[in-house]
């Protein structure tokens, strides 16, 4: 594979950082732009004295100049307490960023993957979701801001794509996890484990059954690259894995790798909380041949032996 200039958005955050990683192992120049409103320069850091690697304080809300053969838009936190924080420069970071984001590609001749969200599926009537569900979003509810964010970006590339001919990407996220996620960021995989090594219960909401699917951050970059990589889909194609898992099965899943004997407690469900999220990824198998491989339990004990190892180095 040639040499590209590789720009990723949000290149510092949880997934951004590992997707850099895998771009400069693979020998490509990466600029890494990120706000540091949710990523954090320790994720780069050991990155920051390679030759190929450049790291760019930016907000993508405005503008930004930079030349690129590919450009990877991870840049909007994605936890509901994050983009939550500040639900207005959450949904400006998907409708002008996005703009800004396919300008560049446009004036540079770029091509953009965007990576969107399950959550673009809302609370979902049709089991699992496929690519061609609309969804069932509330437009006016706490979580809308990153819903009805993510959507208008896909509805952006696709209009950069007709209009320009840009050659865009799409990909739906759904649960990801591993090292490097925040240990305060609210999703239910380092909440567990933190409140696991801390000896304390695990917070359940709602009756425990509501179901989400894990997928181990190095299996979701392989399929991000593989996407960016083809020349036939535009996308949308789901990225997730398609194994279920009731919160209950995941709380014992954690409380077994941290040997933690905490046991749970119970919270009322938040609203718009989905009760079932799960990926058709019928499309991401036939097209980019790619699919999870990494258990639940192998990627728990690796997110664990990073949380375990911040805490021993006082970081957490």
């Amino acid at each position: 594979m040639s040499q590209k200039t590789i720009l990723v958005t949000g290149g510092a955050g949880f997934l951004g950082s590992h997707l850099c990683d895998r771009l400069i192992e693979q020998g490509h120049e990466v600029i890494c732009v990120d706000n540091f409103f949710s990523g954090s320069k320790q994720n780069v850091a050991h990155l920051l004295n390679h030759p190929n690697f450049e790291l760019i304080r930016h907000d993508i809300v405005r503008p930004l100049f930079v030349e690129a053969d590919q450009v990877y838009n991870l840049a909007c936190p994605a936890s509901p307490k994050a983009y939550q924080f500040n639900p207005i420069k959450t949904i400006k970071t998907s409708t002008v960023g996005m703009v800004n984001v396919l300008g560049l590609a446009k004036r540079c001749g770029a091509r953009v993957l965007h990576t969107s969200t399950s959550e673009v599926y809302g609370d979902p009537e049709v089991h699992p979701q496929r690519e061609d569900y609309w969804g069932n979003v509330n437009p006016l509810g706490p979580r809308s801001c990153y819903d009805e964010g993510k959507r208008v970006a896909e509805s952006l590339c696709m209009n950069y794509h007709l209009a320009h001919r840009l050659e865009v990407r799409i990909v739906r996220i759904f649960n990801t996890y591993g090292p490097r996620m925040h240990p305060d960021d609210g999703r239910v995989v380092s909440n567990f484990i933190m409140q696991a090594l801390h000896g304390q219960p695990l917070t359940l909401y709602g009756d425990g059954e509501q179901t989400r699917s894990f997928c181990y951050v190095d299996d979701l970059v392989d399929g991000l690259m593989r996407m960016m990589n083809q020349d036939e889909e535009l996308g949308p194609v789901n990225l997730g894995n398609p194994t279920e898992n009731t919160m209950k099965e995941l709380a014992e899943a954690v409380l077994k790798v941290t040997g933690a004997k905490s046991g749970t407690i119970h919270e009322p469900l938040p609203q718009d909380d989905p009760k079932q999220r799960c990926p058709d990824i019928t499309k991401a198998r036939t097209l980019l041949g790619w699919e999870p491989t990494t258990s639940l339990e192998t990627g728990l004990r690796h997110a664990v032996d990073y949380y375990r190892e911040r805490i021993r180095k006082g970081e957490l």
